[in-house]
């Protein structure tokens, strides 16, 4: 029996992709730099995609990330690439101004508040996500908030959900659902930690054959079948 769910936030309950390219496209004006094109900010998020590949594999460490992906994305584009730092800096707070629900999750985080907890459990900065969890008001239905950053381990590690299993003494891994878009933070972190993993796979790619997952969903909406 599921007594918690484990949110992923970016690309699961929000929209990620589209607060992404507002924030980006906002601040090539903020900062004078032009026009930022649908094409290039595919470019950025492709050389985000594989930052954050490489963090959650333990090759490099948060920050730089966060900066890498601008300088490499600047230096494709012929901009400075120490405007990285202070463009990074602006766009963890822009990220929260654009809230894009996913499938109505407001309504499904409110309709599941008092049934079973519900925890984030997030790779994203504190800044962006507290920022999107006020503005999305998704936090106050939120029985607690579990960002790297403040444990000091990323998904998929075990040592990320060490800590998060070691702040909820109470419930049982498998009383646990991790839900989340991600096969190789969310998933494989999941399967790791050896809790009941649901993946969310709203564009219907195909399933990896070596990658055992408990539940499968296209619509955040069959969490409740799952549970």
């Amino acid at each position: 029996m599921v007594k918690a769910i484990l949110w992923d936030v970016d690309g699961t309950l929000l929209d990620f992709a589209a607060a992404e390219k507002a924030a980006i496209q906002r601040l090539f004006q903020e900062f004078g730099l032009g026009e930022c094109t649908d094409d290039m900010v595919a470019r950025y998020s492709a050389i985000n995609d594989g930052y954050w590949k490489r963090l959650e594999r333990g090759e490099i460490a948060k920050k730089e990330v966060l900066i890498g992906r601008f300088r490499e994305f600047f230096a494709e584009l012929g901009i400075d690439p120490e405007l990285a730092e202070s463009f990074n800096a602006r766009y963890q707070h822009a990220l929260g101004d654009t809230v894009v629900y996913r499938d109505d999750s407001l309504t499904i985080v409110k309709t599941l508040h008092g049934r079973v907890k519900q925890y984030v459990v997030s790779n994203g900065t504190v800044v962006a996500q507290t920022k999107k969890l006020q503005r999305s008001h998704l936090g106050a239905w939120m029985d607690g908030v579990f960002l790297s950053e403040e444990l000091g381990a990323e998904k998929p590690g075990p040592a990320f959900f060490d800590k998060v299993f070691a702040a909820l003494p109470d419930l049982k891994k498998e009383e646990m659902l991790i839900v989340g878009d991600s096969l190789t933070s969310d998933m494989k972190g999941g399967l790791v930690a050896g809790i009941p993993t649901c993946w969310y796979n709203p564009k219907g790619h195909p399933r990896p054959a070596d990658m055992a997952m408990d539940y499968e969903i296209q619509d955040l909406h069959q969490v409740f079948e799952v549970i």
